[in-house]
């Protein structure tokens, strides 16, 4: 996704959950990369569960003084023994699609939800599944189709 040289980089909003600190790692550092690769600046938000990164997202829309063009949410569910984990995962996703549909932001939703750690090291890895770089792509996919249409 290279940029004409008179086109102004597309600034991103990351939003990051923290508690699982190496695959936050691992997100964050594909997300990084493809953003960079795409001529984008961004800045670096951290929330302590992915429940709380749609309401980050949510301020993050608000803000008027070097706005964001898109958002990229990153985090992991890990299933547990209760119904904590269908919570969590369903209402993270939940959020982020309703900002993306009612305030059309262009959200790539690289919140994990997976059975085991091991499942979300492979897919946070940036040298194996790179999640964090495939919720970069979705999101400027999403901008340019924004921006095409005139949004």
């Amino acid at each position: 996704m290279s940029k004409d040289s008179h086109e102004k980089p597309h600034h991103v909003m990351i939003v990051e959950s923290r508690f699982y600190e190496e695959i936050a790692e691992n997100l964050v550092n594909g997300a990084m990369a493809a953003l960079e690769k795409a001529g984008s600046t961004y800045e670096r938000f951290n929330v302590p569960g992915a429940l709380e990164i749609p309401a980050a997202v949510k301020l993050g829309s608000l803000r008027k003084n070097n706005p964001f063009d898109a958002y990229v949410a990153l985090g992991c569910v890990i299933r547990g023994e209760t119904a904590h984990y269908d919570i969590v995962a369903g209402e993270s996703a939940r959020g982020l699609m309703e900002l993306s549909l009612i305030q059309d932001l262009p959200i790539g939703n690289g919140i994990l939800t997976c059975d085991t750690k091991d499942q979300a090291l492979m897919r946070s890895d940036p040298e194996q599944r790179n999640k964090g770089a495939a919720a970069v792509n979705a999101a400027m996919a999403l901008l340019k189709m924004k921006n095409n249409f005139g949004k």
